[in-house]
């Protein structure tokens, strides 16, 4: 895919402010963007809240994670122009996205990570995984990858695979092994129960 040099509307599967943009690859308006910064490169962000970003905002304001450089801005909900087709989703973004921890998720210098996620290009290419304190943090960061990315692996604190999507299927565990492993935990509960 040929880099683009702006992102227009036809770029975005969802424009307006009739629609949530919490969790999602936006695109600013390019004349948003000083001068010197208007091409796409600069124009991705992935928002991280704020009250503009709900459907039909009473507050303005939005809360984003550059998608070139990894920096925390602070946004008007007018300065959007839409929400990214994930197939545009070039892959340094790609990569710059799996690096962004879900909102809400616990500060790193007082709890450790129980889990690494890690998202990859179908070439195998990576970055270094990122740090997941709760089961809760495990599935929101799933949830903001798996639109963008080609393979979403979780892996616990032994660094063994729990989880892995490929092209926005689940690989690992297989659905069967899942459900054995629910009809498993409902059974414990019910012997407990009786006890």
């Amino acid at each position: 895919m040929s880099e683009k040099t702006l992102f227009t509307q036809e770029d975005c599967m969802q424009t307006g402010y009739d629609m949530s943009i919490n969790g999602k690859v936006i695109v600013l308006h390019p004349s948003s963007l000083p001068e010197e910064f208007r091409n796409a490169k600069y124009q991705m962000y992935f928002c991280t809240g704020g009250n503009g970003s709900n459907p039909n905002p009473i507050g303005r304001y939005i809360f984003t994670v550059s998608l070139a450089e990894g920096e925390k801005l602070r946004w008007n909900r007018n300065d959007i122009l839409g929400i990214l087709k994930p197939e545009l989703l070039p892959e340094y973004a790609q990569l710059q996205l799996s690096q962004i921890r879900p909102n809400g998720s616990l500060d790193l210098k007082n709890n450790e990570p129980q889990y690494s996620g890690y998202c990859f290009l179908p070439d195998g290419r990576y970055t270094s995984g990122v740090g997941l304190c709760s089961d809760k943090e495990v599935i929101d960061y799933i949830e903001m990858q798996k639109e963008y990315q080609h393979r979403v692996m979780i892996c616990d604190r032994e660094d063994f695979c729990v989880f892995e999507m490929i092209a926005g299927q689940i690989v690992h565990p297989l659905p069967e092994t899942m459900e054995a492993y629910r009809k498993e935990k409902q059974e414990q509960g019910r012997m407990e129960m009786k006890l």
